[in-house]
């Protein structure tokens, strides 16, 4: 068997970008040296997050930003338009759908978000503005799972032209939130009162997070100081 070599000071590939050391060299002279401890006790006793969100890979939202958690404090799963794909006990590979088993079964978080957002690609895609995809791509296949909405909201006309996207943004949350109580292990946990979900939307032009009424289905910006 080979023996792992480790260095002290190894040299990174000139080719690996410098934006990404920089901002390792400031984590650990700064943020990590304050949460040292956080992050020993979370190797020595593994994560327990209560809190799971669903969001999408767009770079602009990232919930660790958008809720300032620190490490451990949430389980986040990215993927292109925050869906939740149908269940679908296949036998093939599904990567959304694992990392849902794991954080419900085993990690077993009380609360799960499913977060859209404003300006979303993946749902521009679903509209029907997918260039430069195509039905055989896999953003294309990915985002089928919404073709039954957005033709409703292309073919709503009490619906401006300009909202539509907005709209198919929120309707992306509420069908990943039916979605959800597909999965058996959702649905047992939700219906004793172990688990309860939620819908959010975040406005990244000004920075506020919409949250959704799920009796009148309507999102309204969250309150506070930083929303008032």
């Amino acid at each position: 068997m080979t023996e792992l070599k480790t260095s002290s000071r190894s040299k990174l590939p000139a080719s690996f970008p410098g934006r990404l050391t920089t901002g390792y060299e400031a984590f650990r002279e700064g943020r990590y040296p304050s949460e040292n401890e956080r992050y020993k006790r979370l190797a020595a006793e593994g994560q327990k997050p209560q809190i799971m969100i669903i969001g999408c890979s767009d770079s602009r939202v990232s919930p660790e930003v958008i809720f300032d958690a620190g490490p451990g404090e949430i389980f986040v799963v990215r993927n292109v338009a925050n869906l939740v794909p149908p269940y679908t006990p296949d036998g093939e590979t599904h990567g959304t759908s694992a990392a849902l088993e794991f954080g419900v079964v085993a990690l077993a978080v009380r609360h799960i978000v499913v977060m859209g957002h404003g300006r979303c690609g993946g749902i521009a895609a679903a509209l029907g503005n997918p260039d430069p995809l195509t039905p055989t791509d896999f953003i294309g296949r990915w985002m089928s799972v919404l073709d039954e909405t957005a033709e409703r909201v292309r073919c709503d006309h009490s619906i401006a032209p300009g909202l539509r996207y907005t709209a198919l943004e929120h309707e992306a949350v509420k069908v990943s939130l039916g979605n959800l109580l597909d999965y058996p292990f959702v649905k047992a946990r939700v219906e004793s009162g172990a688990l309860a979900l939620h819908g959010a939307w975040f406005d990244v032009a000004e920075g506020e997070l919409h949250v959704l009424d799920r009796d009148s289905g309507e999102f309204a910006v969250l309150s506070g100081t930083l929303a008032s």
